[in-house]
């Protein structure tokens, strides 16, 4: 009800232009004669109220457009919820870029918990970016939430990915189901440091070190989830051990393609390791510094959705699970 009275009052002004300019057109002396002097007073009203009826719907378009996006906006922060600041002796910090200006919504995800298998993180890329690609991220990412729980294994969690994809694209996009997919690497980090993963078409992550930067690629990665279905026996790669001050990064394509005016993409490993030779790594110093870098690299808008996700081992990795309370994720 509240909306239909708002259509009525924004449909007031045009009504009363359009009548204003019929009544001119019919009762006015001046409006009859077709002399060139009437002829361009004629014209000229004619023109002012079609350009207020232009510039009154251009308005009422924008007013739409903005509270989409705040309503979209409000819905990718429910999901894509803040982070802990720390998760079981690890200092956790996001960040993302949207491709759309002015837009907080986007194709990427990713998700860190606390288990009783070790802290386990996933991040992700839906094909495509926007307000389209926000049901799939909500259906990966809700599936996650309990799968990294419930499973024992990582082959388990990405198993049970597969089936929520399918069942999300089957219902969502049954015409385009085959054209669709998901990136994914599903990292678990145990209490002693030690780093296992499973990666479905997604960029490997890298692990900052002592003032070293090295992109961690023990192999290569299965095809983006959706695509074809998963073999039959998944077995995780070790990504090595993430000793105490050590950083792991995590990242979507969208930071590694982003380019500047001169076509020359952004140099993803020389800005890490810029930062790493700087001192100790601060996940949200991490996060922060390479997102803003990205934007002026790109100049204010990349052509892909980024997201950032920074796990630093402070040294107090206990086997428990705690957390401490949640920060804002940056958007930019």
């Amino acid at each position: 009800m509240i909306r239909i009275r708002g259509r009525v009052r924004s449909l007031g002004l045009p009504t009363m232009w359009g009548a204003a300019a019929v009544t001119y057109k019919l009762a006015c002396p001046l409006a009859q004669e077709t002399g060139l002097p009437a002829r361009i007073v004629t014209s000229a009203v004619f023109f002012a109220v079609g350009t207020g009826l232009i510039l009154h719907v251009r308005q009422s378009l924008l007013r739409e457009l903005r509270q989409l996006r705040r309503i979209a906006g409000a819905a990718q922060r429910a999901l894509l919820r803040p982070l802990p600041s720390r998760i079981d002796g690890l200092d956790v910090a996001a960040a993302q870029v949207s491709a759309e200006r002015g837009a907080a919504v986007g194709g990427d995800l990713y998700e860190v918990v606390a288990t009783e298998y070790g802290v386990r993180a996933v991040m992700g890329d839906v094909r495509g970016h926007g307000i389209g690609a926000f049901g799939t991220v909500a259906a990966v990412l809700g599936c996650f939430r309990e799968a990294a729980h419930d499973e024992q294994d990582l082959g388990g969690v990405l198993r049970r990915l597969e089936r929520a994809l399918d069942r999300h694209l089957r219902q969502e996009h049954p015409a385009s189901a085959a054209e669709e997919f998901v990136t994914l690497l599903l990292v678990e980090i145990r209490p002693d440091g030690g780093m296992l993963a499973l990666n479905c078409g997604h960029p490997w992550p890298y692990r900052m070190s002592g003032g070293r930067v090295e992109q961690l690629a023990p192999g290569d990665p299965y095809p983006p989830l959706g695509l074809f279905p998963l073999q039959a026996v998944l077995p995780t790669v070790d990504l090595g051990y993430l000793e105490p001050d050590d950083a792991l990064f995590l990242y979507t394509d969208g930071a590694q393609d982003a380019r500047d005016a001169g076509g020359r993409f952004f140099p993803l490993a020389t800005a890490l390791t810029s930062i790493a030779r700087d001192g100790p790594l601060s996940s949200q110093s991490v996060a922060g510094r390479i997102s803003t870098a990205l934007v002026q690299h790109a100049r204010g808008t990349p052509p892909d959705d980024v997201a950032l996700l920074v796990l630093t081992n402070s040294g107090a990795m206990p086997s428990g699970t705690t957390t401490t309370h949640p920060q804002q994720t940056t958007h930019l």
